[in-house]
């Protein structure tokens, strides 16, 4: 392999950000190069080739294309991953991208052998890894699948607010049969942790719903799983592949006595997407879009508003994710000691910790971990948090709310907005009203009252979005927070807070090169 060779890694990368930077298609790449010298200059094709990374351009086409862009050839070959890309905000919705370079070691064929290993070493089962995928798919896609939307109201008829006698009539009218069961809740173990576990409902092919008596007194989670069945009948013709509705565990559903697996199964994949589907339709069809965003319009996004027509608190919060017509939320269902079993992040907010494991270091200080820590106080409430990523300030408002689930595990379920956003529409002083809330929580060691200017400007975004707890959230400190407690930026760091080894040997690292340069 030659030397040019082995330093072209990430010239594909570099040559697709310096094209997009300048605008320019691939066509007009290439136009660009025979301009230049019409015999040399790459085709289209061949230009795709070397940006995938399929091809190495030739000492001459790489010449070319350092003449066109004013780049010394070697700035290509440097190995060096930065690309310069200007990329649009990542609060635009979920987790930020990883770029695939040098692509030779993310192949299909490579990717197929490396996850498994990835699977088997972290201990994450691939029912686990399936709900992943699945969710960034969710947040790449900003909630929106109109489809699932299309059938919900075509087999509800956009009625709302829909009693369980109305679902026991449209399971009747797809052919579903009801038969009661009788289970309690069971002790179980599930990762080092015991936890009450409890099968709620199943569907069994081809026409009947099994249901758990216990849900006859519950029926906001009675309709849930109604409508979640009857998703399977309408979508998938009732074939029975479908997971049983179970409560606790973490994402992906309850404990099933299955150990890791090195891989994941065709079944992980299907059970994963399905739960997703039946789980978005029965939201569209219990909170069907346009008279359930005029529901939260009259009672100003209020949680609580969905007891009065029994739909729970995590439906409630799901479905005004997709509804409202601004778009960057977030929520989280968290059960202790640090497991997300459902996530959704349309405007890209950093996680307070994995959701396949628990980490060691969560940031005590978000709303979600706070309230699952607490053994007494408030079961509900509003928090404005200020989050430092790197040398950005963000702004988040979220509403959560702790409760338990039909097996008795105590969780947190928490929704929350991106600030920015609507403050940008309003205002241009928004830089320095985030900045001036950080410098008040800075000051404080950590939390602080929000300025009066910056307390005027959330309160008129609260008012124009229509959203309550905003607005409730203001008579309260906000609080620095942080993704992880490691990088604290606290002056007086957090309880429990210990440096990590990476971290150290960083600031022996940049010791030893501050001391070579005195010696200069």
């Amino acid at each position: 392999m030659s030397l040019h060779t082995r330093q072209s890694h990430f010239l594909g990368t570099k040559l697709r950000a310096l094209r997009k930077r300048n605008g320019l298609t691939l066509e007009e790449l290439s136009a660009r190069c025979s301009q230049q010298d019409r015999e040399k200059a790459p085709s289209v094709s061949y230009l795709s080739m070397i940006e995938s990374g399929k091809r190495v351009p030739s000492p001459e086409v790489l010449a070319l294309l350092s003449q066109l862009f004013q780049r010394d050839a070697s700035w290509f070959l440097d190995n060096n991953p930065e690309t310069e890309v200007t990329v649009s905000d990542q609060r635009s919705g979920g987790a930020t991208a990883v770029p695939l370079e040098p692509a030779f070691l993310f192949s299909k064929e490579l990717l197929q052998a490396a996850i498994p290993e990835l699977l088997a070493q972290t201990g994450t089962t691939g029912r686990q890894f399936a709900h992943l995928l699945i969710r960034s798919y969710q947040e790449m896609s900003r909630n929106d699948f109109p489809d699932l939307e299309r059938a919900a109201e075509q087999v509800g008829q956009r009625r709302f607010p829909l009693g369980v006698e109305d679902l026991m009539a449209l399971c009747k009218h797809h052919g579903l049969k009801l038969h009661w069961f009788e289970r309690k809740p069971v002790l179980a173990r599930d990762n080092d942790r015991e936890l009450h576990s409890m099968v709620r409902s199943f569907y069994e092919a081809p026409h009947t719903i099994y249901l758990n008596r216990e849900l006859e007194s519950d029926p906001a989670r009675l309709k849930f799983d109604l409508a979640s069945h009857l998703a399977h009948k309408v979508l998938h013709g009732g074939d029975g592949l479908k997971a049983t509705h179970a409560t606790g565990g973490e994402m992906g559903g309850s404990p099933d006595g299955s150990s890791p697996i090195s891989g994941m199964s065709p079944q992980d994949v299907l059970h994963a997407w399905r739960d997703f589907e039946c789980s978005f339709f029965a939201g569209a069809l219990l909170c069907p879009k346009v008279p359930f965003r005029r529901f939260l319009t009259r009672e100003s996004y209020r949680v609580e508003a969905g007891e009065k027509i029994d739909l729970t608190p995590a439906a409630v919060m799901r479905r005004m994710t997709k509804v409202s017509p601004y778009p960057y939320w977030h929520f989280f269902d968290a059960y202790p000691p640090g497991y997300l079993r459902a996530v959704y992040r349309g405007n890209g907010i950093p996680l307070p910790w994995g959701n396949m494991a628990q980490v060691t270091d969560p940031c005590p200080n978000w709303a979600v971990f706070r309230m699952l820590d607490a053994k007494s106080g408030p079961d509900r409430g509003s928090q404005i948090s200020v989050l430092r990523d790197g040398d950005r300030s963000l702004l988040y408002c979220c509403h959560s709310r702790r409760t338990k689930d039909m097996a008795g595990n105590p969780h947190v379920l928490s929704v929350g907005v991106d600030l920015v956003p609507a403050l940008r529409s309003h205002t241009p002083e928004t830089d320095s009203l985030v900045a001036e809330i950080t410098a008040e929580c800075t000051r404080h060691r950590g939390q602080g009252r929000i300025p009066p200017a910056a307390t005027d400007a959330i309160r008129a975004v609260a008012r124009v979005l229509n959203i309550a707890w905003i607005e409730d959230a203001l008579s309260r400190p906000a609080r620095v927070i942080c993704p992880r407690s490691t990088f604290c930026p606290r002056e007086n760091h957090c309880n429990g807070v210990t440096i990590s080894n990476a971290q150290e040997i960083t600031d022996v690292r940049e010791e030893i090169l501050k001391a070579a340069k005195r010696k200069k």
